[in-house]
């Protein structure tokens, strides 16, 4: 039987009221008085990229915009990130990736979309070198959930990995200066002490971390409940989207420090997992819980509003 939130879910006018809903947040946060307009442009990138996703890899087997719908909402929580194009740049390129790397399923010889994924990974490690600390894990989900993964894909992984750098060093050759380069790469070995990076978090940061894991174990719970009605391609692509949210949100608490990067990646991967939840589910209590967490989510938007 379809419930309240199943009809809300399915409905096309739901996407175009959360992009209203995300450009009020944009405006409220700030957009005009800081002039985040590229900010803003790679955010709305980012919602039409996974808007191409959902359609491409069929996430949810019935027709809904909940995924970027999704996207939307949890993004907006964080409306103290909105001012960092860099964040917002690194996730923009990681969503491009992960777009390339799904088209990739069962595909070992698709190595030109192997190498422009990667591409795209490098460019994120120029921004943000924590992104490279999500290297290994992507390999291994290839192999285990894409089975995509062979000799030739690794080396055109590693090849893409370091385009973006081969043009970089040239510069820095110029320059004869390569203490930006070792101080960037340097940062991969900076693990500040929990209790020192602790005292650093903001009741914001807890606020949008809390939110962000409860959900994700929700839809991660969810899903895997009821993967028996999934097809066996959705159950390795939502394994992907398991594990890759589960290490981000680890790696946000062990070193907060890195919070933007980490968390907007989290999110990304946590989309889909939400989405399936709020979306597939369709008993009383889910009814409830449907409403219940649109309203949190509204709750700790408003809260962050205000502490920014």
């Amino acid at each position: 039987m379809k419930r309240l939130q199943n009809r809300i879910a399915e409905s096309g006018v739901v996407l175009p009221v959360m992009t209203a809903y995300g450009l009020v947040i944009w405006l409220l946060a700030g957009l005009v008085t800081h002039n985040w307009w590229p900010q803003l442009a790679c955010f709305a990138l980012s919602v039409y990229s996974m808007v191409e996703m959902n359609n491409s890899f069929a996430l949810l087997r019935v027709r809904s915009r909940m995924v970027s719908v999704t996207f939307i909402a949890m993004t907006c929580t964080m409306s103290f990130l909105f001012g960092s194009l860099s964040g917002g740049l690194v996730q923009l390129f990681f969503i491009i990736a992960l777009l390339l790397l799904l088209s990739t399923y069962q595909e070992p010889m698709s190595l030109g979309r192997i190498f422009y994924a990667f591409v795209f990974l490098g460019l994120s490690s120029v921004l943000s070198v924590q992104t490279l600390v999500l290297i290994p894990l992507l390999w291994l989900l290839m192999g285990t959930q894409l089975q995509s993964l062979t000799a030739r894909g690794l080396m055109a992984s590693l090849i893409g990995l370091a385009t973006p750098w081969w043009f970089i060093c040239l510069w820095f050759i110029f320059q004869r200066d390569f203490t930006p380069l070792t101080d960037h790469f340097a940062a991969l070995t900076d693990f500040t002490p929990l209790s020192h990076a602790y005292a650093q978090v903001t009741q914001g940061q807890w606020l949008v971390w809390v939110l962000t894991a409860a959900l994700t174990l929700t839809g991660i719970v969810h899903f895997w409940r009821n993967s028996i009605d999934e097809k066996i391609r959705t159950r390795l692509l939502y394994g992907l989207f398991t594990w890759m949210s589960a290490v981000c949100l680890l790696l946000t608490a062990l070193q907060p420090q890195h919070f933007d990067p980490l968390m907007r990646l989290a999110v990304v991967c946590a989309s889909p997992l939400v989405a399936h939840f709020l979306t597939l589910s369709s008993t009383r209590i889910t009814n409830i819980a449907f409403f219940v967490i649109a309203a949190v989510i509204l709750a700790v938007t408003v809260v962050n509003l205000i502490l920014s």
